[in-house]
C-alpha cells in the first residue's frame, strides 16, 4: 500500500484500536460520536465524487456499532428485555418496520435501503445501546457536556465568520455556520435542543458549583448563538417549549388541554378563510430585528423561504394523493418532487434537482415518501415518548432525575415544533439529542419503575 502510495494504511492502527473498543467498550465509542457530531464533516465535502454520502466520523462508527451489536446479540443471545419490550421500542419497532414495507415497494429501492439502514444505525447506536449505557440514570450529563463542547466550537466558529460580515447580517447566517451543520436552521434546531439542560445545570440544585458555573458560561454561549443563528423555527419552537414546561410544573391535567386544541381547531377551519386574508396581508421580511423576523413567519405573500416552504409541502401533499397507502419510498422524496412543482408555486430558490433539500417537513415528508402509515407510525413514536416523559416526570422524587426527563421532554419538544418547518433526522446532528434524548426517559422510566417495584417487595416482606 506504501509502494502504491496508497496513504489510508496509516489509518489501520487508528481503525484496529477503534475496532477493540467498540468489543469491549461500546460506551466510549458513542461518547466519541456524541463528541464529534457537531464537528463532522460529509464524505462529499471531504471526497466529491462517490455514489453515496455519509458523515465523517460519526457514521462509520455508528456502523461499527451496529454491527458488533448484532454480533454479540447472536453470540450472548441477550440484552436488556426492559429496553427492546418498552412501549417506545415498540413503537419504534412498528416505524422501521413500515419503513422495511415501504422500501419494498419503492419508486427508487436502493435509495430507501439506504434511507433504511441509516435510520437503523442511528436508532441501534444513539437509542437502543445508549438507553443501556444511561441504566439507573447514569452518564447523561457526560453525554450532555461532550456534545455542546463540541458545539460551543462550532458556536465560536460561526461567530467569528459572522463578525466579519456584520454580526447584525442577517443574510449571511444561513451559511456562515457551514461546513459543520448545511444551514442555519439545522444549527438553530440543535441549539434549542441543548438550551433546556444547560439551563437545568445552571440553576438545579444537585449540581457542584464547578459544573454550575460552566453551565452557565456555556447557556449564555448558547443563548447568543441561538440569537443570532437568525432561525425563526427555532424560535417559535423554544416559545412552545416554554408554555409546554409552565404546564408541566403547573400540573394543568389533559382533559382541558384536549378541549382546549379541538376548541383552537374548530376555530381556526371555521374563520380559515378570513385567517389566511389576514396572513396574506403580512408583508414583513426576514430581518436582523429579532419582532420583524419573527413576525415574517406568518408573510405568505413575497418571503421567499416561506413561499418555498409551501410549495415543498404542497408538492408532499400531491405526492401522497398519487400514492396515499406506500408512498413513493423512504428517502426518495426529494428525487420525486419536482414533476409536482406548480408554476405558481415555484419561487426563487426552487429548483428540480436533488440537491435541493428535503420535505421541510418531519411530518408532510413520511407522509410522502411512505404513505399514511409512515406518518401515523411516527406520530405514535412522539405520542409515546410524550406519555412515557410526563409519567415518569411525575413519579420521581429523585430531583436530579426528575430534572433531567424535563429537560430532555423539553428538550425534545422544541424538535417537534421543529419538525413541522423543517427534518433533519436523516443527519447526525440532531439524531444525536433526539434518540439520545429519547432514551434518557426511557432509561430513567425503566429505573424508576425497577426502584418502585424493589419497595413495593421491600414493603410486602417486612414484618408488621
Amino acid at each position: 500500500m506504501v509502494k502504491k502510495d496508497m496513504m489510508v494504511v496509516n489509518a489501520l492502527p487508528f481503525i484496529l484500536a477503534l475496532l477493540f473498543v467498540v468489543i469491549f467498550s461500546f460506551d466510549k465509542i458513542i461518547y466519541l460520536i456524541v463528541l464529534f457530531a457537531p464537528l463532522s464533516l460529509t464524505l462529499s465535502r471531504i471526497m466529491p465524487g462517490f455514489g453515496f454520502d455519509m458523515f465523517l466520523p460519526t457514521e462509520p462508527l455508528l456502523v461499527g456499532l451496529l454491527i458488533v451489536f448484532l454480533l454479540k446479540l447472536i453470540h450472548e443471545r441477550e440484552f436488556d428485555k426492559k429496553i427492546l419490550t418498552h412501549p417506545v421500542s415498540l413503537a419504534i419497532y412498528i416505524n422501521l418496520l413500515w419503513i422495511f414495507l415501504t422500501a419494498l415497494t419503492s419508486t427508487m429501492p436502493i435509495v430507501s435501503i439506504k434511507f433504511l439502514l441509516a435510520r437503523i444505525w442511528f436508532v441501534v447506536g444513539l437509542y437502543f445501546l445508549t438507553a443501556k449505557m444511561f441504566s439507573e440514570g447514569k452518564n447523561i450529563e457526560k453525554y450532555v457536556g461532550l456534545y455542546v463542547i463540541s458545539l460551543v466550537i462550532v458556536i465560536f466558529y460561526t461567530l467569528n465568520r459572522h463578525t466579519g460580515y456584520g454580526i447584525w447580517n442577517k443574510q449571511v447566517a444561513n451559511f456562515v455556520c457551514s461546513p459543520f451543520y448545511k444551514d442555519h436552521t439545522s444549527y438553530g434546531a440543535a441549539l434549542a435542543m441543548y438550551l433546556p439542560f444547560m439551563a437545568m445545570f445552571s440553576f438545579g440544585g444537585f449540581v457542584s458549583r464547578k459544573v454550575k458555573i460552566f453551565s452557565v458560561i456555556g447557556l449564555v454561549i448558547l443563548l447568543v448563538g441561538f440569537v443570532l443563528s437568525y432561525t425563526r423555527a427555532a424560535w417559535l419552537s423554544m416559545i412552545v417549549a416554554i408554555v409546554v414546561y409552565g404546564i408541566v410544573k403547573l400540573k394543568i391535567r389533559f382533559k382541558p388541554l384536549f378541549i382546549t386544541s379541538v376548541t383552537v381547531l374548530i376555530l381556526f377551519f371555521t374563520f380559515q378563510d378570513q385567517i389566511f386574508m389576514s396572513l396574506e396581508k403580512n408583508s414583513e421580511q426576514s430581518s436582523a430585528d429579532f419582532k420583524t423576523h419573527l413576525s415574517s413567519m406568518t408573510n405568505i405573500t413575497s418571503d421567499a423561504s416561506n413561499l418555498e416552504r409551501l410549495n415543498r409541502w404542497n408538492c408532499a401533499i400531491q405526492m401522497f394523493q398519487q400514492k396515499p397507502f406506500f408512498g413513493y419510498g423512504p428517502g426518495t422524496y426529494m428525487f420525486q418532487y419536482a414533476p409536482f412543482q406548480l408554476n405558481a408555486n415555484r419561487t426563487i430558490i426552487s429548483t428540480n434537482s436533488a440537491d435541493g433539500g428535503n420535505a421541510h417537513s418531519e411530518y408532510l415528508g413520511p407522509l410522502s415518501e411512505s404513505g399514511v402509515l409512515g406518518l401515523l407510525t411516527f406520530l405514535l413514536i412522539i405520542g409515546v415518548v410524550i406519555y412515557t416523559a410526563v409519567h415518569t416526570y411525575m413519579r420521581l422524587s429523585d430531583k436530579r432525575l426528575k430534572s433531567i426527563v424535563l429537560a430532555a421532554f423539553i428538550g425534545l419538544v422544541t424538535y417537534y415544533i421543529h419538525g413541522f418547518l423543517n427534518n433533519f433526522l436523516d443527519t447526525d446532528k440532531l439524531s444525536v439529542p433526539f434518540w439520545g434524548f429519547t432514551a434518557m426517559i426511557v432509561a430513567i422510566d425503566i429505573y424508576s419503575g425497577n426502584q418502585i417495584q424493589a419497595e413495593k417487595i421491600r414493603t410486602e416482606t417486612s414484618p408488621d
